[in-house]
């Protein structure tokens, strides 16, 4: 199932004009505070009439303001998770599931409840109240909600922000599974790299209401238009598989031939792992380096020097393991003749990837 999206709209401060599609999985639309995301979603609930729109979810066509009306939000299947989980305080975990499930053109059948409470491992939370549940339970919950309304397609609009590290920390499996193990679009909204690293099958790039980069999370992460010199999240993405565990503490990956050593993972070996490894942690070297306290050196090709912004540069490297990115110096990259096409190795601190960039 897809959902297809056009749509424009003329603001005080800048003008909406973007299409793209959201594929099974999860999309995650990425951006600035400001650029367009929420505006997005609530064109898409139904609750945001723009200028000019079509949405087809499917064959379904949700809206096309040139053929006639839209639907009204509730005709839409669509379901809704915000920042605050919006449960009835009045009604147990059991009794806000079932009201998700009144919604439902279908009979939800009782096994088919069971595996969602499974899945999202709130089966000892159902005779408690909201009230009662931490933030991450909380939105465990809603996500059970909306998948029993019978919903075509989720939007989560920043679902993670109001939580503290603890609590983003227990619930990020579950939108990992929800993405693994139920085939429906979900079109997630958020600022952070971390989460677009972890999640994310596709990423779509807004800036002031246009599409500045979409596509593979690798693709996104790793285009220096996509997150300037002077962004604080700037970074690449790497696909890897847990290759040993040593005895001194540390995991061995298998990245494209290239070994990466990280402080151990609670995963065995074979199993994939994402992992961010942000632009600010890597330094550059025209010759490999010796003599290192540094265990991950990669050896590639300078791929891209962007443009200059104050004295910043950043250098993307393409290496076996995948392109990696670098935030340098403009005196640097005079220093070291670093240029496209130039032979380049990227130093990695062990400790400097951290455990919330790996999926």
């Amino acid at each position: 199932m897809t959902l297809r999206i056009d749509l424009k709209h003329r603001f005080a401060e800048f003008s909406l004009d973007l299409g793209f599609d959201v594929p099974d999985g999860i999309t995650v639309l990425f951006g600035r505070s400001g650029s367009g995301k929420s505006t997005v979603l609530r064109a898409i609930a139904g609750i945001f009439k723009p200028d000019q729109a079509r949405i087809v979810l499917s064959d379904r066509v949700l809206c096309d303001s040139e053929a006639g009306p839209c639907l009204p939000p509730h005709k839409r299947r669509i379901g809704i998770i915000f920042q605050d989980a919006r449960l009835f305080p009045h009604l147990t975990v059991a009794q806000n599931l079932d009201f998700g499930r009144r919604f439902s053109k279908r009979d939800v059948p009782a096994h088919e409840v069971t595996q969602m409470v499974d899945m999202l491992g709130i089966g000892a939370l159902l005779d408690r109240r909201p009230e009662g549940l931490s933030g991450g339970e909380q939105q465990r919950v809603a996500i059970g909600r909306a998948l029993l309304s019978g919903a075509e397609m989720i939007l989560a609009d920043e679902p993670l922000a109001a939580l503290d590290e603890a609590r983003k920390a227990e619930i990020l499996p579950y939108f990992e599974r929800l993405r693994d193990e139920i085939a429906i679009p979900v079109l997630y909204v958020s600022h952070s790299p971390a989460e677009v690293a972890r999640l994310a099958t596709t990423v779509i790039a807004l800036e002031a209401g246009r599409v500045i980069g979409q596509g593979s999370a690798e693709a996104v992460l790793g285009d220096p238009a996509v997150l300037p010199v002077g962004a604080g999240g700037a970074g690449a993405l790497i696909r890897a598989t847990v290759r040993v565990h040593h005895a001194d503490g540390l995991t061995e990956l298998d990245a494209g031939g290239e070994a990466l050593f990280l402080p151990r993972l609670m995963a065995d070996p074979g199993h994939p792992v994402r992992l961010r490894i942000a632009a600010h942690e890597v330094i550059l070297s025209p010759d490999r380096p010796v003599g290192l306290s540094a265990l991950n050196i990669l050896s590639g090709t300078i791929a891209e020097v962007s443009e200059a912004q104050g004295s910043a540069v950043l250098v993307a490297l393409q290496t076996g393991a995948g392109r990696v990115l670098a935030r340098v110096t403009t005196r640097s990259v005079a220093a070291l003749g670093l240029r496209e096409g130039a032979p380049c190795h990227a130093v990695i601190k062990t400790a400097s990837i951290a455990q919330d960039n790996l999926a």
